[in-house]
């Protein structure tokens, strides 16, 4: 599968699965936190510990809208 197709395909399981929506939606909320995070000059050690557990947080996310993405795949291939 192509990027865009697979760009089309997060769209669709944004609009249609709602555990895909659900996980999307907390990771961007993550990135949107490492983003001020990293915008610090000097952090102190709470804040180093929230970007390094937030870090941990958002690959989990990825890793499982990964294995969803995967499956819809699988499934759509089995179904042709």
């Amino acid at each position: 599968m192509e990027f865009s197709d697979t760009e089309a395909l997060k769209q669709q399981l944004l609009a249609s699965n709602t555990q895909f929506a659900e996980l999307a939606r907390e990771h961007k909320s993550y990135d949107e936190r490492l983003t001020q995070l990293a915008a610090l000059h000097y952090p102190n050690a709470d804040e180093q510990m929230e970007e390094a557990t937030l870090k941990k947080k958002k690959l989990y996310l990825k890793d499982q809208m990964e294995t969803i993405l995967r499956q819809y795949k699988q499934e759509q291939v089995a179904s042709h």
